[in-house]
């Protein structure tokens, strides 16, 4: 009887103590404030200041493009969660990352996924159906603006090349008049132009023209 009931209370300590320790580390977590994964949203704060202005109020096209930009940083977001989740997922896993940055990048998933829909009703707020379209415009906005820094940055990283390999990078003209001139049937413009004046041209022969042998 000893040795059945020993068993039993093994089992049942070992999953009295999993229990209770796991209802304590999820209440624990539950109320944890964990670190917010993005900075503050500087780009949701100016479009709302400027909303609660009042004295002047700011002009509709102002507020408009304070929304774009608030979407464009969104969106910017959006690809950095979509980057980082799966190397923190797999860090995880590893154990070479605790619960609290995957919590935090959680976190932020969240609260963005209510921005975004926030940022559609304030879009259809100034006209119907622009919320379907301004994540998309804001992603347009974003790729011109990084291939306008790749062109502006050109020179700079030309100019970088120069002194790292010591070389002064020289474009030269090549284009100009060539220097023999085109023959024509073995004579030069010139010669050719001269004989045609002395009456050299060949003459045409009509082909009604008979042959009288």
């Amino acid at each position: 009887m000893a040795s059945v009931l020993v068993p039993i209370a093994y089992i049942v300590i070992v999953f009295g103590g999993l229990f209770i320790f796991s209802f304590f580390y999820r209440k624990h977590t539950s109320t944890q404030v964990y670190e917010p994964y993005f900075p503050s949203h500087p780009e949701r704060n100016a479009y709302v200041t400027l909303l609660q202005k009042t004295d002047p109020p700011a002009s509709e096209s102002l507020l408009k493009s304070a929304l774009v930009r608030r979407a464009m940083a969104d969106v910017q977001r959006v690809m950095r969660i979509r980057e980082d989740k799966p190397a923190l997922q797999n860090l995880l896993q590893k154990g070479s990352i605790g619960d609290d940055l995957w919590n935090s990048l959680i976190n932020a998933e969240k609260e963005l996924e209510a921005e975004i829909m926030e940022v559609v009703a304030e879009a259809n707020s100034f006209v119907e159906g622009w919320g379907q379209v301004i994540f998309p415009t804001a992603n347009e906005m974003i790729a011109n603006e990084k291939m306008r820094a790749i062109f502006e940055n050109i020179q700079q990283a030309k100019a970088g090349l120069e002194v790292k390999y010591d070389v002064k990078a020289k474009i030269i003209a090549t284009i100009g008049p060539p220097t023999s001139q085109t023959r024509t049937n073995g004579l030069t413009p010139s010669k050719a132009a001269n004989d045609t004046s002395h009456g050299d041209s060949p003459k045409s022969v009509s082909p009604n023209a008979s042959t009288t042998v």
